[in-house]
Formats: structure tokens, C-alpha cells, sequence
């Protein structure tokens, strides 16, 4: 009788254990159903921008002049927070983008812009339109993101 209850026991553990890896696999799945579209809208925004960036620069190079345009994006994105921002190294400008907070080293995804520029700014959604400003700093195109604050 004692061999009986124990093996009754050790089902039910092994029945529990596998329950609790169905349940977490589960929703790990859908959370990951869910974040699929987020990232894709957030891909999408730094896309946007940098088409707008690009275009600017291409105007600032060939007619020498400040241009500033406004861009409106979404607060948030599915109920998250998102930034993006403009920067660049010796050799190469971008805009990146996560969502969450701002953070040194929390970027998740780059679009990188085609030519040599200095690229600096951020912008944090729900706070306004973003508003991307292009001039010429000698002989390279400046280009600066922000927002309007309001």
C-alpha cells in the first residue's frame, strides 16, 4: 500500500512540474505575440525619421540653408513609452530607438543615414511633435532632433 501512495505522488509532482512549463511557455508566447507589432511600429517611426533626415539633408547640401519641419508621432506605443535619438561616430550617423526609457545602452534598433553628418538630439513620445532641424556647420550638414514640448 505505502508503493502505492508514493507513486500516486510523484504523478501528481511530475503532472504539476509539467503544468507549470506549459503555463509559462505559454504566456512567453504570447508575450512575445504581443511585442511583434510594437516593434514593428517602433521600426516603422525610425524609418519615418529618417527619410524626413534624409530628405533635409539632401535640401541643406544643395541649397546651403537651415531648413526645421515638424514630424507627428505617436504618444506611445501600445500603451508604452519610446524614445528615439540622433547620433553618430567618426564614420557613421544613425537614429535609434527602444522602447522603455532612455538609456545609454538600451538601443535596440538603428537606421543609418547614407552620407557623412553630425546627428545629435532626442526625442521622447508624448511630449509633442518631433521636430528635426537641418543646417550646414561649415562644410558638413548638422542635423538635430528634439521635440517641441507641447
Amino acid at each position: 500500500m505505502p508503493s502505492i501512495a508514493t507513486t500516486n505522488l510523484y504523478t501528481f509532482l511530475a503532472m504539476a512540474i509539467v503544468s507549470a512549463l506549459l503555463i509559462c511557455s505559454f504566456s512567453i508566447y504570447a508575450s512575445t505575440v504581443r511585442t511583434i507589432p510594437e516593434i514593428e511600429q517602433l521600426k516603422n517611426i525610425l524609418d519615418h525619421v529618417a527619410a524626413k533626415g534624409n530628405e533635409l539633408l539632401a535640401l541643406v547640401t544643395a541649397t546651403n540653408s537651415t531648413v526645421q519641419t515638424l514630424i507627428h508621432l505617436p504618444s506611445t506605443i501600445n500603451q508604452k513609452e519610446y524614445w528615439i535619438r540622433a547620433r553618430n561616430d567618426t564614420s557613421n550617423a544613425w537614429v535609434e530607438g527602444s522602447l522603455g526609457q532612455i538609456g545609454e545602452d538600451g538601443t535596440e534598433y538603428r537606421v543609418f543615414f547614407p552620407r557623412n553628418v553630425c546627428a545629435s538630439g532626442y526625442y521622447i513620445g508624448g511630449y509633442g511633435p518631433a521636430v528635426i532641424e537641418c543646417y550646414m556647420n561649415d562644410a558638413i550638414p548638422q542635423l538635430d532632433l528634439s521635440s517641441t514640448g507641447g
